[in-house]
């Protein structure tokens, strides 16, 4: 039987990569993992929050960001529960080479999906496939505070044995009043009876699971259609959207904030880029990013999203203007003190980097 170790007071950053201890299938070609800091460090984090992970598959690193499925009420290790599609690459890679024993380099946490910014009475949590992760942190950590929550779990799955954390979140339900969950399929599975809500979430089953949606804050999470057709939905029925919160990793980014006119790229100008840190220089299109130009000349620079969500290519910059659109990856307090994310930011004329 394996000792187990008394974890320090201290809280992990990430400079120190995290161990794989275990894992868990949850349904089809999905995978909950748990890590621990090998040096004992506990974790703090938002629930809600993600991690950037540096994934070693054949042919070189590439980075992935998850979010976290456990909750920082339970500060000794941490999950990530990952759904690996048919053209997965470091979802794979983690479902066929990740065991225990395997230490993977994280970035973060970063993100700003959690109820932590938004506090209320009352939640509507709605999530489809792997979006459940968060609404699982979220729901652990106010299960774990003692008092009783006052929340609406609805999760839409394609059938009944691919509901993530069922049986866990049916468990929390089954000790507390204030969790109510509300379970959607598209179809049954063969020989198992039914008697939840069956079809595509909508208004009426809305209506049905949440009469007092309009008193709710309400987090949303899964694919764009499915997150677009739940806005559509609340806009309609007169829901307040300012309380209206979502994850997503494919925002547009011209939709995030107005930029300075005078700071515009322009294709036909030439800017020039020094990462200073690799003591290199290239010359590129100020339409280029950051990020473009430095792969351009070789160095591999860490990225996720590519979209300005996760922070992952956050990077300082220490001369000269760039031109950035982000998503939410980066804060305002960060910006202040000069940092950039690489794959949204476009160099306008002589910029040096630590990269």
């Amino acid at each position: 039987m394996n000792a187990v170790t008394k974890p320090k007071l201290a809280f992990w950053s990430d400079t120190e990569e995290l161990e794989c201890v275990s894992f868990l299938p949850e349904a089809p070609n999905v995978m909950t993992f748990c890590f621990q800091s090998p040096s004992g460090a506990l974790f703090s984090f938002d629930p809600g929050q993600f991690l950037t992970w540096e994934l070693p598959v054949p042919g070189g690193p590439i980075y992935r960001t998850y979010t976290i499925s456990s909750a920082p009420s339970r500060p000794i290790s941490l999950t990530i529960t990952v759904k690996a599609q048919a053209d997965s690459v470091g979802t794979r890679w983690m479902l066929d080479n990740l065991r225990p024993g395997t230490r993977l380099r994280a970035i973060g946490p970063g993100g700003r999906f959690s109820f932590m910014h938004h506090p209320a009475e009352k939640y509507l949590f709605i999530s489809a496939g792997s979006g459940i992760t968060p609404m699982m942190s979220m729901t652990t950590y106010l299960y774990d505070s003692g008092r009783d929550p006052d929340i609406i779990f609805v999760n839409c799955a394609r059938r009944p044995s691919e509901i993530i954390f069922r049986e866990r979140l049916e468990h929390m339900a089954s000790r507390v009043t204030g969790i109510d969950l509300k379970w959607v399929v598209g179809e049954t599975d063969s020989y198992k009876p039914w008697t939840g809500y069956r079809g595509i979430f909508n208004q009426l089953m809305l209506g049905l699971m949440a009469q007092d949606y309009l008193e709710r804050e309400v987090f949303c999470c899964g694919p764009e259609p499915f997150m677009q057709a739940v806005r559509e939905a609340l806009a309609s029925l007169g829901y307040d959207m300012e309380r209206y919160h979502q994850e997503s990793f494919h925002a547009p980014l011209s939709e995030t904030e107005d930029v300075p006119e005078s700071l515009v790229p322009d294709q036909e100008n030439k800017a020039e880029i020094e990462f200073t840190l690799s003591g290199v220089s290239t010359s590129c299109s100020e339409t280029d990013t950051i990020l473009a130009a430095a792969r351009a000349a070789g160095l591999a620079m860490p990225s996720g999203c590519t979209m300005g969500l996760c922070g992952t290519c956050r990077i300082l910059k220490t001369e000269g203007q760039v031109h950035m659109v982000h998503n939410g990856g980066i804060t305002d307090e960060d910006i202040a003190d000069g940092y950039i994310l690489a794959c949204c930011s476009n160099p306008i004329g002589r910029v040096k980097v630590d990269a």
